[in-house]
């Protein structure tokens, strides 16, 4: 019989990559006639790690209702609302877990988080500050209070001067100076995010986060061989080692060492879409006959106008949308780390308490999303290879660009399986079908190559359309010069288990 420490041992099975065996073990641990608090709580990382979050929520729930007056399980229960969007439920929990003791700054991390998701950003500021106070080197609420303030302002030297003090208070601490360096580069500074990470990496290094970066600024800054040395620099054969070398042999021309590096990395992990864009870049690069096959656009890339803007119905439906994300989009300009310039970019909630015309769109786009799955079908490809039949939501936002060069970066979505975007204002400038401004475009690599790599294919966007595609599929827009609005609802989306 499973003893009641034995819910350890899951974490120490995850940390081997056994999740399978972690399932078995918690599953048997909650099948216990009481169930103890620590089995909830594995059972639900468990799931988590297994990418089956509604049933982590599920075993939460439960854990609460056994053990009300646990803390603990109140914030176990806010972090998974908090991860599946349901941001007013889990700024409840949070709170309740506060008022019963726990005095952890991740539960204040919790609760500013889905403060920020309610819009209420004076109380999120004073949450990050109050994990802050509890602990000062608290990585994650350092960065997220700097992006918060850098959104809301637009104003660099206010949003990063807390975390400039926060890494000369703590020089060693190579989180800090990574959260600094990737400041530094969204809010325009490449050179000094370099020299951060570099400095950083003078003391720390072996750390992963920071040799990414220290690879992305080499190869954006044109330097591909100083992108090489820091690739080299990662020791080990793991996917993350591999996906830096291949990386950086893209930026230096090396398109069989790309490959090579990038298939190492696939085998290792099959369903990470970075590493499936990189080996998809490394075959275009080399001519390999299978990057057609990763990047069959005519196949995988798929435009449904699901609402005609040119009726009466439509043309109201699409209007109050307008009005209803318009209340979402309270930020002056973009977050770090994602691909949005001149715009800015607002979480949509799956909880279904967004107002109707919301709801209703969301509606729209998951069974949009369940037939593109079955027209899809399965086989072989690496798209098609995890095709279940359907689909569900593992996120959704919304962008809305506004401004002379307005656009999105070249980009992946590592958290997805189907990506998408739905068109609801576009500017009149889409109608050149010569220059596309403001069209979606495909192919055109995020990292640097060393002969650059052209888009293959753009799909010209419409209110009431929305595209459909491979999370793996680089992909971004075409600037446009107009102050028109440009919005669009996106999300990405997992095959639903089978």
């Amino acid at each position: 019989m499973a003893g009641a420490g034995d819910h350890r041992q899951a974490y120490d099975l995850l940390a081997r990559g056994d999740v399978e065996g972690a399932l078995r073990l918690t599953a048997a641990l909650l099948a216990q006639p009481v169930p103890t608090a620590g089995a909830y709580a594995a059972r639900a990382a468990v799931l988590k790690a297994a990418g089956r979050p509604q049933e982590a929520l599920k075993v939460n729930r439960e854990a609460v209702a056994r053990y009300p007056q646990s803390g603990a399980t109140w914030h176990n229960l806010a972090a998974t609302l908090g991860d599946l969007g349901h941001a007013d439920e889990a700024a409840r929990a949070a709170r309740q877990a506060i008022g019963l003791g726990i005095a952890a700054p991740e539960t204040r991390l919790v609760l500013a988080r889905a403060l920020q998701a309610e819009q209420q950003f004076d109380e999120a500021e004073q949450a990050f500050a109050e994990a802050l106070r509890l602990r000062p080197d608290y990585v994650d609420a350092n960065n997220e209070l700097a992006q918060l303030m850098w959104m809301r302002t637009g104003d660099r030297d206010t949003a990063l001067k807390p975390l400039e003090r926060a890494v000369a208070s703590a020089p060693g601490h190579p989180g800090l100076a990574y959260a600094l360096a990737m400041a530094q580069e969204f809010t325009g500074q490449k050179e000094a995010a370099r020299a951060t990470a570099e400095q950083a990496l003078a003391r720390s290094p072996q750390d992963r986060r920071l040799l990414s970066l220290a690879v992305e600024l080499s190869c954006k800054l044109g330097d591909a061989a100083a992108a090489v040395r820091w690739a080299a620099q990662a020791q080990g054969e793991g996917p993350v080692a591999k996906a830096l070398q291949a990386q950086a042999q893209l930026a230096a021309g090396d398109g069989f060492a790309a490959a090579a590096a990038a298939e190492a990395a696939v085998r290792q992990q099959p369903t990470d879409q970075y590493s499936i864009a990189l080996l998809a870049t490394a075959w275009r690069m080399t001519g390999d006959p299978r990057y057609r096959e990763v990047y069959a656009y005519d196949r995988l890339v798929a435009a449904y106008d699901i609402v005609d803007p040119d009726t009466a119905d439509g043309a109201a439906f699409l209007e109050a949308l307008r009005g209803s994300l318009r209340k979402l989009h309270r930020y002056t300009t973009h977050p770090f780390g994602q691909s949005v310039r001149q715009g800015s970019q607002a979480t949509l909630r799956l909880d279904g308490t967004h107002e109707p015309p919301i709801e209703r769109l969301l509606g729209l786009l998951r069974e949009a999303v369940d037939r593109r799955a079955r027209e899809v079908g399965s086989g072989p490809g690496m798209f098609e290879r995890r095709n279940t039949g359907s689909a569900e939501f593992s996120g959704a936002w919304s962008i809305r660009l506004m401004g002379a060069q307005g656009h999105h970066a070249d980009h992946i979505h590592p958290m997805g399986w189907i990506s998408s975007a739905f068109y609801v204002s576009v500017p009149d400038d889409v109608r050149d079908e010569t220059a596309r401004p403001g069209w979606i475009k495909f192919g055109e690599p995020g990292v640097a190559t060393a002969q650059p790599m052209a888009a293959e294919r753009f799909v010209q966007p419409r209110p009431g359309r929305l595209v459909l595609f491979p999370s793996y599929m680089w992909h971004g827009t075409v600037p446009y010069a107009s102050a028109a609005e440009r919005m669009t609802v996106a999300f990405d989306a997992l095959p639903r288990p089978a």
